[in-house]
């Protein structure tokens, strides 16, 4: 195993994991002229923030817990968030139908009444009542359901919101090391000293001031293996999966349904021509690496679907399945959906050592201000900043996201204009992904042939440097499931071809 020379630099804050959690803090810290090094094992969020179901939204359900500062401030990030990312976070309609025999109308109107004005609701429009029979949201369901109501949420490209704040981190000076594994660190000289092993095989040493544990579900991993801590890790993993089938009803609507065993799931338009149906939560005991979708968790899903809408759905109809685990904090809840959704930083600042902050739970709705509260109290252990103000964050768009939060046709046909060879479902989806910064990967071509080799999907050789170059991906993986969904449009043949040509933009930088 080759070893680099140590580094005599020191930074303020080290970081474990590469979440959305641990992006979102290296991001704040960058921006407040803090220095910072980040490091995770595989690729940016690519683990359990690129298995949520999709969602900027307050937690209806939580409401039940009476989690009411949670969705309060869930509820207040929702425009917060997509006024800085509007080009991957948009306003999403749910219908809730009443079903008899489960919640009553009048628990269900108070809620919603709650959730309208409990975050300071501004663009999002209010809750409505409807009349299914009448109305196109009840076409697609059973008859038994006749009245409902509609509310307002968000959805999100959850693994470009990690990578987005990863790359703004690394604008403003952070180091970012995707697959690059902490092996162990250890409080030496009053400073962390990290040993960190890369993908190949090369070693190298970080220093820092502080640290932080936001490994996600291998957050109590880190803490007992890595850092040889003492503190308890009160971890509780719950799996969630998700099913993908063919699209199920026209229209933009998505479906909030009730289930007899108290739990609550989606069903949300998926990627143009696809349905997405979660979530489950279970119990998970195991490697997080190794989490599926079980079968059973297949036919809940299916079974649950199929009690709501006038055709049934089997597994036979799902095209995809997804899985994670949510590292959420041990409360001691006695379901798993009922445990609590809310974060809980564990400090550990002995009088004579550096600081260790480690992040149990969170949702990726308050990601920013669980980055907020970090830096908190992680100050006064740090040097004094040298950048921006508490806040900015909410204030400064994401790469890509400088366009007004109601400007995204706009922003497309302005893209078509200033390259008219684009076919409008690629300038909406180069758009929806990029934002401002498509211009930046389409550069100088006048012509489609000017991007190079087509992979598929109109996924183009000038995108994948792109993605490359700009956005850390390394693998045709990193590509089509995680910085896009390209995967569900693309044959393994294609994806293998992906796959050789990643691998020879890895091997020009080996030898480059």
């Amino acid at each position: 195993m080759a070893s680099a020379p140590d580094t005599s630099e020191i930074h303020d804050i080290a970081i474990i994991g590469g979440g959305i959690n641990g992006c979102g803090i290296a991001r704040d810290a960058a921006g407040r002229g803090w220095s910072v090094f980040l490091c995770e094992a595989g690729d940016l969020g690519g683990a359990t923030s690129a298995a949520s179901t999709k969602l900027i939204h307050g937690g209806l359900r939580y409401l039940e817990y009476y989690e009411f500062r949670l969705v309060r401030e869930a509820l207040m990030e929702r425009e917060v968030l997509w006024g800085i990312a509007p080009h991957i976070i948009w306003p999403l309609r749910f219908v809730l139908p009443h079903h008899k025999g489960l919640r009553p109308a009048w628990m269900l109107r108070l809620g919603l009444f709650i959730y309208d004005h409990l975050g300071g609701r501004k663009k999002l429009p209010p809750t409505r009542t409807l009349r299914l029979r009448r109305d196109p949201a009840g076409q697609p369901l059973d008859v038994r359901f006749v009245r409902g109501y509609e509310y307002s949420d968000c959805w999100v490209e959850d693994s470009r919101l990690v990578v987005l704040n990863a790359r703004d981190a690394a604008d403003r000076g952070a180091e970012i090391a995707p697959r690059t594994r902490c092996v162990s660190g250890a409080r030496e000289d009053g400073l962390w000293t990290l040993t960190l092993t890369d993908e190949r095989g090369e070693t190298r040493k970080v220093r820092a001031r502080a640290l932080v544990n936001a490994a996600g579900p291998w957050v109590a991993e880190v803490l007992q293996q890595v850092l040889r801590a003492n503190s308890p890790a009160a971890v509780r993993a719950v799996q969630g999966s998700h099913i993908v089938v063919r699209r199920l009803y026209e229209g933009e609507h998505c479906y909030i349904f009730q289930n007899e065993d108290g739990r609550i799931f989606f069903v949300i338009p998926y990627e143009r021509d696809f349905t997405l149906i979660g979530t489950t939560d279970r119990d998970y005991h195991g490697d997080p690496a190794a989490v599926r979708a079980s079968a059973e968790e297949i036919a809940y899903l299916c079974d649950s679907a199929s009690a709501y809408f006038a055709k049934p759905i089997t597994p036979a109809d799902v095209v995809w399945a997804y899985s994670g685990v949510r590292p959420l904090y041990d409360d001691g809840a006695s379901k798993a959906q009922a445990a609590t959704r809310d974060y809980v930083l564990e400090m550990d600042a002995p009088s004579d050592g550096p600081a260790l902050l480690s992040v149990f739970g969170g949702k990726i709705t308050t990601y920013r201000r669980l980055a907020e509260s970090v830096l908190d109290r992680l100050a006064p252990h740090l040097p004094a900043a040298r950048g921006a103000a508490k806040g900015w964050t909410g204030q400064a768009a994401l790469p890509g996201g400088d366009f007004p939060p109601e400007g995204y046709a706009a922003e497309v046909a302005s893209l078509r204009r200033d390259y008219p060879f684009l076919a409008a479902r690629l300038a909406a989806r180069l758009v929806r992904a990029y934002g401002t910064r498509a211009r930046a990967l389409l550069g100088a071509a006048a012509r489609m042939e000017d991007l190079g080799r087509g992979f598929g999907a109109d996924l183009t050789e000038a995108e994948l440097r792109y993605l490359h170059d700009h956005e850390f991906a390394r693998t045709a993986d990193d590509v089509v499931w995680h910085r896009s969904k390209l995967g569900l449009h693309l044959s393994h043949e294609e994806i293998a071809a992906i796959e050789r040509f990643m691998q020879s933009l890895a091997t020009a930088d080996a030898h480059g």
